[in-house]
C-alpha cells in the first residue's frame, strides 16, 4: 500500500506509470487525424492552418483545461471515472443515473472501436514500404487484436511494465520526427492564432465532416480521469504537459510536409504521419506504432473492466464473473466483458476493413461519454458549493463545444456513425432495464417490523419437536434498517417449512459511494438468538460475503460476544463447531400481477438477462454447497377484484 501511495506522488516512476497506461489512446492519434482532416481534399495553407489550429485549441480546452484541470479535482478517495464520479453526485439528483447510464454505454461501445482503428492505422503503415503498397491488413488486424484478447486472462501487470518504456519512446519518436519539419517551416506556428480554426470551420463546406475528423485527437481525454486511480493527479498533470508538447510538435511536422505537397491530394495508402519518417527508419517506425497501438488497445480493454465491475457494484449491469489475475491494483478480468469486445472488435474490422472507414464511427460514442462527464462535473462543482455563474460558464462553454462536436460527428452517421449508436444503444439498454427492475421490485418489497417475531423466534429456536434445519441460519436482507424485515424471510423461516435453528443471521450489504471501503456493523437483536450483520463496501470493492462473514463470525468468537458450538449433546462436549447454512431467495414473476405494458417490458428483459448473469449466491462470493435457493413470487400487485360469485 506504501508503493502505492508513492506512486500516486509526483515520481519518476509516476510519471512512466502515467505513460504506459494513460496516454495509448491519446497518444496514437497523430496516425489517424490529419489525414481524416485532409481526406481526399486538395491540400491547401487554409485547410493546414485551420487544421492546426482546430488540434491545438482543442487539446488546450478539451483534454487541458476540461480533463486536466478541473474534471481531475472531482477524485472519489483517489479513484475517477464516469463512474466514481457518478458515485459522488447520485445523491444530489435521481436523474443524474441517466447521464452516467449514457456515458458509461458510449465508453463501453468506444472500446470496440479503439482497437480495430488504432491497429489497422499503424498496420497500414506497411503500405508506404516498397513492395507492400497492396498487403491485406484485415487478417494482420484480426491476429494482433485476438492475441491481444487472449493474453487478457492472465493479466498484463508482466507486460504493463514494459509500456512505460515503450510509450516513451513513443513520444520521443513523434517529438524528433516532427521538430525535424518544424524546423524547415517555423513559420508554420502562427496556426495557434484561434482565427485559422475560425476561418476554416465558417468558410469551408466540408466544415462539419472536418470538425470531426479534428474530435478525434482528444478521443483519450477520458482515460486520463478513468486512471485517476492507477497514476494519480500530480503525475497526470505533469506528464501531459510532455505528451501534449510531443503531440503538437507531430502535429505541425505533418502540417510542414503538407505544406511542402500544397495543391495536391493524399494518395490512397500516403499518410502524413509515416510520410514525416525517413525512408530508412519506417520499418523501425511501424514497429513502435504498432507497440503503442497495441498499448492504446489495452488501456481501452483495461479501462471497459473496470466501468464493468463498477456497473456491477452500483446495480447498473448483471452480475458477471470477475477475476483478480494479479495483485496489482486495478488489475481485473471479466470473461464476459472479454468475449464481448473482442467479437464486437472483429465485426468492426470486417465491416469497415480500413482505418479511413472506422472514422466515421470511432469519435461519436466518446463524444457523448464527453457529454454526459460536463453534466456530472456540473453537479459535482455545485455539490462543492462553488458560485453559480461559475458552474454557468462551465456548462456554457462546454456544452456549445461538445454540442458542437456532436453535431460534426453526426454528419458522420452515415459513414460507420449508425454502428457506434447501435453499440452503445445496445449496451444502454441492458443497463436500463437492470436498473429498472430493480427499482420495480423495491417498490413492491414488503417489509414488517421485526421486533413483532422476537418471541415467536425464540420459541420456534427452542422448540425440540422442530427437526432442526440448521445450528446457524443465515439470510440475506435488503431491509435498510435493523427494526425491519423483508416478508418473506420471516414466511421462509416459519411457514415454508418452519425451519428452527440455534442462531439466525440476517446479513446485509450496502454498496457506498466511496471505492474502498470496508466497515461492518453488528446489532445483536435478540442475545445469542438472533444477530444482524451490515458491511459497508465500496463500489470497487468485490462482495466476497461468504469471506468477510466468515471473518466477522471468527471476531466475534473470539471476543465471547457468540458461542457457535454445536448444542447436539454427542458434538458439543467435542466443541465442533455447528453447521452454517445460506438461505437465498430468488424473486420469480408471479403470474398474479398486474404491470403497465414498459414494466412488464423491463421485467421481461430483467428476467432474460438474469439468465445470462451470475446467480444470487455467486454474485455474492457464497460457496454453493452451504446455500439453499427459495423461489419466492414477487406479487407485484395482487388482483383484489377478479369478480367470483358464490353459487
Amino acid at each position: 500500500m506504501s508503493n502505492l501511495k508513492n506512486l500516486h506522488k509526483l515520481s519518476a516512476a509516476g510519471l512512466l506509470l502515467s505513460l504506459g497506461i494513460i496516454y495509448g489512446d491519446i497518444g496514437t492519434s497523430p496516425l489517424y487525424v490529419f489525414k481524416a482532416i485532409v481526406g481526399d481534399r486538395t491540400i491547401t495553407s487554409d485547410l493546414i492552418l485551420g487544421g492546426l489550429s482546430c488540434i491545438f485549441w482543442t487539446l488546450t480546452l478539451q483534454t487541458t483545461i476540461k480533463y486536466v484541470i478541473i474534471t481531475l479535482r472531482a477524485d472519489n478517495k483517489g479513484e475517477g471515472g464516469i463512474l466514481s464520479l457518478f458515485s459522488l453526485v447520485k445523491k444530489k439528483a435521481k436523474w443524474l443515473v441517466i447521464p452516467a447510464m449514457i456515458g458509461g454505454s458510449a465508453l463501453l461501445a468506444d472500446g470496440m472501436i479503439t482497437p480495430p482503428i488504432t491497429v489497422s492505422a499503424a498496420i497500414e503503415g506497411l503500405r508506404v514500404l516498397k513492395g507492400y503498397e497492396d498487403i491485406p491488413t484485415v487478417p494482420i488486424v484480426i491476429i494482433i487484436i485476438s492475441i491481444l484478447f487472449l493474453v487478457q486472462q492472465f493479466g498484463t501487470s508482466i507486460i504493463g511494465k514494459a509500456f512505460g518504456p515503450i510509450m516513451s519512446v513513443w513520444f520521443g519518436m513523434m517529438a524528433v520526427l516532427g521538430s525535424i519539419y518544424l524546423v524547415q517551416l517555423p513559420e508554420i506556428l502562427k496556426a495557434v492564432n484561434p482565427y485559422y480554426a475560425y476561418a476554416l470551420l465558417s468558410a469551408n463546406p466540408n466544415a462539419l465532416f472536418i470538425l470531426g475528423a479534428v474530435f478525434l485527437c482528444t478521443t483519450g481525454a477520458e482515460a486520463l480521469y478513468s486512471d485517476l486511480g492507477h497514476c494519480g493527479r500530480a503525475n497526470i498533470r505533469i506528464s501531459w504537459i510532455f505528451v501534449k508538447t510531443c503531440l503538437l510538435l507531430n502535429y505541425f511536422g505533418q502540417g510542414v510536409w503538407l505544406w511542402q505537397h500544397l495543391g495536391g491530394s493524399l494518395g490512397k495508402t500516403e499518410n502524413p504521419f509515416y510520410s514525416i519518417m525517413p525512408a530508412e527508419f519506417r520499418i523501425f517506425g511501424i514497429c513502435i506504432a504498432t507497440a503503442a497501438a497495441v498499448i492504446a488497445s489495452q488501456a481501452m480493454i483495461s479501462g471497459s473492466f473496470t466501468v464493468i465491475s463498477e456497473a456491477v457494484r452500483l446495480n447498473l449491469w448483471p452480475k458477471v464473473k470477475i477475476n483478480y489475475p494479479s495483485n496489482q491494483k486495478g488489475q481485473l478480468y471479466v470473461p464476459s466483458i472479454n468475449i464481448l469486445l473482442w467479437v464486437g472488435c472483429i465485426i468492426v474490422v470486417l465491416i469497415f476493413r480500413e482505418s479511413a472507414n472506422m472514422e466515421g464511427a470511432y469519435g461519436l460514442a466518446i463524444n457523448l461519454t464527453f457529454l454526459m462527464t460536463t453534466i456530472l462535473v456540473a453537479a459535482y462543482l455545485k455539490r462543492k458549493k462553488f458560485p453559480n455563474y461559475i458552474i454557468a460558464i462551465f456548462l456554457s462553454i462546454y456544452g456549445i463545444i461538445e454540442l458542437g462536436f456532436l453535431v460534426a460527428n453526426m454528419a458522420k452517421f452515415m459513414h460507420g456513425g449508425w454502428f457506434t449508436i447501435l453499440l452503445a444503444s445496445m449496451i444502454l439498454s441492458v443497463m436500463w432495464a437492470w436498473s429498472s427492475a430493480r427499482r420495480i421490485k423495491n417498490r413492491f418489497v414488503k417489509f414488517v417490523e421485526i421486533d413483532s417475531y422476537y418471541t415467536i423466534l425464540k420459541e420456534l429456536s427452542d422448540d425440540q419437536s422442530v427437526p432442526k434445519y440448521a445450528s446457524q441460519l443465515v439470510y440475506l436482507t435488503s431491509a435498510n434498517f435493523n427494526s425491519e424485515i423483508e416478508s418473506k424471510i420471516m414466511y421462509s423461516i416459519l411457514q415454508k417449512q418452519p425451519k428452527r435453528a440455534d442462531v439466525y443471521w440476517l446479513v446485509h450489504v450496502d454498496v457506498t459511494d466511496e471505492p474502498f471501503t470496508r466497515d461492518y456493523k453488528v446489532d445483536f437483536l435478540i442475545p445469542n438468538k438472533l444477530i444482524r450483520i451490515d458491511f459497508k463496501l465500496g463500489f470497487r470493492v468485490e462482495q466476497q460475503i461468504n469471506v468477510f462473514f466468515r471473518k466477522v463470525v471468527e471476531e466475534l468468537v473470539k471476543n465471547g460476544e457468540v458461542d457457535i458450538t454445536s448444542r447436539y449433546k454427542s458434538l458439543n462436549k467435542h466443541r465442533i463447531i455447528g453447521d452454517f447454512r445460506f438461505i437465498v431467495l430468488e424473486k420469480v414473476l408471479s403470474k398474479s400481477n398486474v404491470l403497465t405494458f414498459v414494466e412488464r417490458f423491463i421485467m421481461d428483459y430483467y428476467f432474460i438477462l438474469k439468465k445470462f448473469s451470475l446467480s444470487e449466491e455467486r454474485g455474492f462470493g457464497l460457496d454453493i454447497s452451504f446455500v439453499t435457493i427459495e423461489r419466492v413470487p414477487l406479487i407485484v400487485s395482487s388482483q383484489d377484484d377478479i369478480g367470483l360469485t358464490r353459487l
